[in-house]
């Protein structure tokens, strides 16, 4: 089993995709309770929202479920959000704090490295390659890491989420340039509402590669599910008319993150 897939390209952006994978391997799978089956946390159809929207971008994709392993942890599983609900680098419950696991089922010590090794290790050593790969070419390289999330789960936040959530680790993972370019389409999309650095600041990804003095820029866009899926429930329907209007913004977002990160390229980044 292929645990990303990849698709190298020219531009200096690369998208990330840690969460729209599906794929449990069959021993993994037995354990999971019926809850923990329906994999309702995966980022839906995210891969393809983001698809053909900026042409030459790097594409990584995990194949595998956050459920096997979460590739936007820290694999010392140390938390993103210290004193707030959330969910570890092998979850126990899914965003509603329910387990997912059954009655003595859940991970021990030995299966997490094991998931490490097979899983979350490869994924992040493809990402490392491809970002030295693209600064190579230009100098410079963003990492986009794409998600997406229900806009109403009580046990991680209050109230109902913004259309676009953008992470910079509080503007310490990319150059003002690029949080300004995500930022001012984000912010101004008709319909839609944005935040900047609200409830999800960046995952580990985010804050990992994140190293603006060194030409690699990183940052995080959570959607919220309702912005471009028919329901926040099973069966998790893509609604194509509502995505397309989405869409649209999306590729003002990308493009004008590629162009910032080209000009940070002339100033002699």
């Amino acid at each position: 089993m292929a645990v990303f897939e990849l698709v190298q390209g020219s531009s200096p952006v690369i998208l990330a995709f840690p969460h729209t994978g599906t794929l449990v391997p069959p021993e993994i799978w037995e354990r999971l309770n019926d809850n923990g089956r329906l994999l309702a946390d995966t980022d839906w159809h995210i891969h393809t929202l983001y698809a053909g929207l900026l042409p030459n971008a790097t594409t990584l994709r995990a194949t595998f479920h956050r459920y096997v392993i979460d590739a936007n942890r820290d694999p010392e599983g140390k938390s993103l959000y210290p004193g707030q609900n959330t969910t570890d680098l092998v979850p126990n419950t899914d965003f509603d704090g329910l387990p997912i696991w059954k009655e003595g089922a859940a991970p021990a010590e030995g299966d997490i490295s094991a998931r490490l090794e097979a899983f979350h290790r490869p994924y992040h050593a493809a990402l490392a390659a491809e970002i030295e790969r693209v600064k190579a070419l230009h100098g410079v390289a963003v990492v986009y890491d794409c998600h997406s999330i229900r806009s109403l789960i009580p046990f991680l936040f209050e109230g109902r989420l913004p259309d676009f959530n953008i992470g910079t680790n509080s503007g310490a993972s990319c150059d003002g340039a690029i949080e300004d370019a995500a930022s001012g389409v984000a912010q101004t999309a008709e319909g839609f509402s944005a935040i900047v650095n609200g409830r999800f600041k960046g995952g580990w990804t985010t804050r990992h590669y994140g190293c603006p003095q060194e030409g690699v820029h990183a940052i995080q866009m959570e959607l919220s599910q309702k912005s471009h899926l028919a329901t926040e429930t099973p069966p998790f329907a893509y609604d194509a008319a509502k995505a397309e209007k989405l869409r649209i913004y999306l590729q003002a977002i990308l493009t004008r993150i590629e162009t910032a990160a080209m000009a940070l390229t002339s100033k002699g980044e």
